[in-house]
């Protein structure tokens, strides 16, 4: 049987989810999550780092998602994720600053999150620039006052 994923929009979708774990062979794994993140979600901050780069260039795109990642996404995720606080304090936080930005670079932050934590990282970045005078807005336009 090849995976199936449903998405509970609608009562025909939820008898159609009844009807495939019905047909499943023994042994199958039925598995039901919150509801995932969408496109725009997903995307909207690396519109934000291109704006913030735009009106602050004293470092490019790459350098402020590293900064944001580390200064409001860490600490989400410190506080949030077990496994990533252990991972973290264990290798990483003894780690210099700029060592830190560095690692940014490739460490999994945002795409580790979910819709909820996605949403506090938003809200963080965004208070963040409008205390400097930038106005993001989820559409990934941006206003400098």
């Amino acid at each position: 049987m090849d995976k199936q994923v449903f998405q509970l929009i609608s009562p025909q979708v939820r008898e159609n989810v009844i009807l495939a774990v019905m047909r499943a062979e023994e042994g199958a794994r039925v598995t039901i999550g919150p509801k995932g993140r969408t496109l725009p979600q997903n995307s909207f901050s690396h519109a934000w780092y291109e704006e913030i780069a735009q009106a602050f260039p004293e470092d490019d795109e790459l350098g402020w998602k590293c900064y944001c990642k580390l200064h409001h996404g860490v600490p989400i995720l410190r506080a949030e994720d077990e496994e990533f606080r252990e991972a973290y304090d264990t290798t990483i936080k003894g780690l210099s600053y700029e060592q830190k930005l560095q690692v940014m670079r490739v460490l999994p932050v945002t795409s580790r999150m979910n819709v909820k934590q996605l949403t506090k990282y938003a809200d963080a970045v965004r208070d963040d620039f409008a205390s400097r005078g930038l106005r993001l807005e989820v559409k990934g336009t941006a206003h400098v006052e």
